[in-house]
């Protein structure tokens, strides 16, 4: 019998992760309230579990089952309403569909299925908060011009055609004051529930990654700030370089300041630059999928991106880019410095070693004095040894002491100077 072929522990995890977050199923008329938390400061590393606690504190007023625990998605009945609740890397999202309409158009009472007191408890801030309403399309082009008129502000309207006319789409990025932003959704009436639930969810998407990604707009601002206060200190540092006679040393301490100051603004911006451009991604990619097609003349949803979001994502990579430039300038001239630094050691290296070398010359020379002086003295005291020990056979020969002396001079002096000869030779 064959052992079976054992499946990767993950494998059905992940398969499964694929499918865990359905689009919603919605009929029109419908209403949604979709509301996105986000914890201000760390958030991708935030304690999840009171995100799970607040959800349940939700579920709980409403009598509703409660998830498991370590859940990320999750979907539940609350009254007339379907939740449906999501994890997200660096925020949640909340989202509650109703069948029918109100009859004030985007009636605010509709988000009180998120009571205030629940909300002010949240563990995080309010990033998103969007009313939806989803209606058939009206009889006549002028009857949808008229809502439009009545609904949203001219000026930053945008409407579009999607998904080969099935519907239309229309919003003006504006905060009401009940703190919502809207969207209306005009439908086909041959426009099948899935595809509703999908472009719902879309605009949705489209907002939350709309803001999550000008969050780094907030963030190059700041670091402009600190940027233009290291640029020209940089540039100083670098001008200086060739005209001043400071040691290259000093100003290296300085140039290391200036690059620790700029390394920590790169690691402190690093998460939330990438996030930002990982989220724009996100937003076009959703716009994309929508396939737009203009409406009696309005600027696109994709239009109003390109004029008004843009610039700001361009600000953001702006910024970015600038700190990599300061970064990389901040290390060519660090390797000028060093360079610097290593020329200047070893011209005082060099300095040492000549300083070294007149050394050794005088201490040869007074080696060489001293070898003379001794010499001299071991000659002497040789002499007097000899000559103490020479003098009787001397006067038995009837020799003087002087003549004695003048011939041992040569003799002894001789003598020494080829033995201090050798002596150095076998050193040698």
């Amino acid at each position: 019998m064959t052992t079976p072929f054992e499946d990767h522990p993950l494998r059905y995890a992940l398969v499964n992760e694929l499918h865990a977050r359905p689009f919603p199923v919605l009929t029109a008329p419908c209403e949604a309230v979709y509301l996105a938390i986000k914890e201000p400061v760390d958030a991708a590393n935030r304690d999840r579990r009171r995100d799970m606690d607040h959800l349940t504190d939700l579920l709980r007023r409403h009598g509703s089952v409660l998830p498991e625990p370590g859940a990320t998605h999750y979907s539940a009945s609350l009254g007339r309403h379907e939740l449906k609740w999501e994890s997200h890397t660096e925020f949640v999202t909340y989202s509650a569909f109703s069948e029918g309409l109100s009859a004030r158009a985007f009636d605010p009472a509709q988000a009180e299925i998120f009571p205030a007191d629940w909300l002010a408890a949240a563990p995080g801030r309010r990033l998103a908060a969007v009313l939806i309403r989803v209606e058939l399309l009206p009889a006549t082009p002028e009857e949808l011009h008229d809502r439009l008129e009545e609904w949203f502000v001219g000026e930053s309207l945008a409407v579009s055609r999607i998904l080969g006319s099935d519907a239309v789409i229309a919003g003006d990025f504006r905060i009401d004051p009940a703190g919502l932003m809207r969207f209306a959704v005009f439908v086909h009436p041959t426009t099948g529930p899935r595809r509703i639930g999908r472009i719902v969810q879309r605009l949705c998407e489209v907002e939350t990654y709309r803001a999550m990604s000008m969050l780094g707009l907030g963030r190059s601002r700041e670091l402009s700030t600190v940027l233009n206060g290291l640029e020209p200190r940089l540039a100083d540092l670098v001008t200086a370089m060739a005209e001043d006679g400071r040691p290259a040393e000093d100003r290296l301490h300085e140039l290391l300041a200036i690059a620790a100051e700029l390394e920590a603004e790169a690691t402190r911006h690093a998460f939330r630059f990438g996030a930002t451009g990982a989220y724009e991604a996100i937003v076009m990619q959703r716009l994309e999928i929508l396939r737009e097609q203009r409406y009696e003349g309005r600027q696109s949803f994709t239009e109003f991106f390109q004029r008004r979001y843009d610039p700001a994502m361009r600000t953001v990579k702006s910024a970015e880019r600038r700190l990599q430039q300061l970064l990389e300038r901040a290390t060519r001239a660090g390797d000028l410095l060093r360079t610097r630094v290593d020329v200047e050691r070893q011209g005082q290296s060099q300095r040492v070693l000549e300083s070294m070398d007149r050394r050794s010359d005088l201490q040869l020379r007074l080696q060489h004095t001293v070898e003379g002086l001794s010499v001299v003295a071991i000659s002497y005291y040789a002499l007097n040894l000899l000559s103490y020990f020479l003098l009787p056979f001397a006067e038995h020969w009837h020799l003087p002491k002087p003549v004695l002396t003048a011939v041992l001079v040569p003799v002894v002096l001789g003598c020494v100077w080829l033995g201090l000869r050798r002596i150095r030779k076998s050193m040698h």
